[in-house]
């Protein structure tokens, strides 16, 4: 009878090792379940924002595959029309992409070391010489990024028709060799290396170049990785001064001939998107390659100093 009249207490006690304090007390469920449910509408947001961004890029395809003329018919559904599947064959042959494809390279490449270079240099110029207005010129030297590519644009146009660097690497590159966001980004980098070590590296012998290359260099990688990838990104896409730099359809650049394709080919308008998407396979390739390092490195370079 002792054993069968066991209390609710004491059932208790014998059930939590059995069946753990969770299912006996079960206080943190409601905590668990809103966590889920936040949780779930975070995806939910997300997720939704993602085809927000996904659906033009997915237009673009529909777009290219489809034949126009069908396409329009059909009332410009969200699913291909009629697909022409050798679109990009097509596009690819008929814009020459292949030698557009070779000068925007070159002058990408071009463009993205010199702008690395010269920016390191001013950096590491702006956080550890001491030099007379230093202050003063870095405050002037960052007020040109508040000047559009516009106001330059004439003055540039003239001094490299001047100079007879029309349609020619020189005349395409010149004007971005150096960038002032370049500049501050490592600086910022720069500001997060103690002048005590600059010190003890000079005393050992280490002079500025040698502390540069083995010092400072290692230790904001992650900032230079992702300001390579911005100056990329940015001498891929110039379209302006190209338009100004170059006369001759031989030294025309990826986007300038994506415009002309298109203004060739009014009643092939799939063609002209087709040959977009191709423009874009590099810069998604690296978006996606180096996404952590971009994030990584803007973020360092926005809390440091």
């Amino acid at each position: 009878m002792a054993a069968d009249a066991m209390t609710p207490d004491l059932e208790l006690e014998v059930a939590a090792p059995v069946l753990g304090a969770d299912t006996v007390v079960g206080s943190d469920r409601p905590g668990r379940r809103t966590h889920g449910i936040k949780q779930a509408g975070w995806y939910v947001l997300l997720s939704g924002l993602s085809l927000i961004v996904l659906f033009p890029i997915w237009m673009t395809l529909v777009r290219a595959l489809s034949t126009p003329i069908a396409y329009i018919e059909a009332g410009q559904p969200v699913t291909p029309v009629e697909p022409q599947w050798d679109v990009f064959q097509r596009a690819f042959t008929e814009g020459e992409l292949a030698q557009k494809f070779g000068i925007t390279i070159v002058v990408t490449l071009i463009i993205t070391a010199a702008q690395v270079g010269t920016s390191l240099l001013a950096a590491y110029a702006f956080v550890f010489l001491r030099f007379p207005l230093r202050g003063p010129l870095f405050a002037l030297f960052m007020a040109t990024l508040m000047l559009p590519i516009e106001v330059t644009l004439l003055v540039n146009a003239v001094t490299i028709r001047n100079l007879g660097w029309l349609d020619s690497f020189q005349g395409l590159t010149a004007p971005f060799l150096a960038a002032a966001f370049g500049t501050f980004l490592l600086r910022q980098g720069f500001l997060g290396i103690p002048l005590d070590l600059r010190d003890a590296a000079e005393l050992d012998g280490l002079g500025h170049l040698g502390f540069l290359r083995r010092v400072a260099v290692p230790v904001t990688r992650p900032i230079i990785a992702s300001f390579t990838l911005v100056a990329f990104l940015a001498a891929w896409n110039q379209y302006t001064w190209p338009r100004v730099a170059v006369t001759q359809q031989d030294w025309e650049t990826i986007q300038i001939a994506l415009k002309g394709l298109a203004a060739r080919n009014i009643d092939q308008l799939n063609i002209g998107f087709a040959a977009a998407i191709i423009a874009a396979v590099p810069i998604l390739i690296l978006l996606l390659a180096f996404q952590k390092q971009i994030v990584r490195g803007l973020t360092a370079g926005a809390v440091k100093g």
